[in-house]
């Protein structure tokens, strides 16, 4: 029973972020992640008590699933750093064609707070990083430039080419060692 509850709260998750990425900021309706979902409004209500809830689960497992991912990549990388590793997965998430988490205007308008565990998860990062460095500035430098790629990602503001782009991440990998 208990993995049918986390099968219907990943669905669950999956198209909210899916509604809110399609509807915009602001618009995730209830209903429509239900349907989406494929499940009763009571059956979203049951794992997501409120919008709120369902907003604070989409960037909890956001998180969760970048530091998986980073995780991962940093195991299967063997000799990769876990800054090579982070500047890579950062990019590679910045050519998937829509942001993945544009859903992250809908929760910081539901609740400015939800920037909160953002925020503590992006310094734990850079904490991890720069106790594996002795350049702190080539870590800044690094953390920086991807956290600026993702935020031109994120706002849909991106002015690099890919031949730009693909420089940048060339650069930093080289800089990250």
């Amino acid at each position: 029973m208990k993995a049918r509850r986390a099968n219907s709260r990943d669905r669950i998750l999956a198209a909210a972020a899916d509604v809110a990425r399609e509807a915009g900021p602001g618009s995730l309706s209830l209903d429509a992640v239900a349907s989406r979902a494929g499940v009763s409004k009571g059956g979203l209500l049951y794992n997501f008590p409120t919008k709120a809830g369902l907003m604070q689960g989409l960037v909890e497992n956001y998180l969760k699933e970048f530091e998986q991912a980073l995780e991962t990549r940093i195991a299967e990388g063997g000799h990769e750093s876990a800054l090579s590793a982070y500047i890579q997965l950062s990019a590679d998430e910045c050519e998937e064609p829509q942001p993945s988490a544009s859903w992250i205007f809908s929760a910081i308008a539901e609740d400015p707070e939800f920037l909160t565990p953002i925020k503590a998860f992006k310094r734990q990062l850079f904490e991890r990083l720069k106790g594996e460095t002795d350049d702190l500035g080539s870590l800044l430098v690094c953390f920086l430039a991807i956290e600026g790629l993702r935020s031109m990602n994120l706002f849909d503001s991106d002015v690099l080419s890919e031949d730009e782009r693909k420089l940048l991440v060339a650069s930093l990998l080289e800089i990250a060692g």
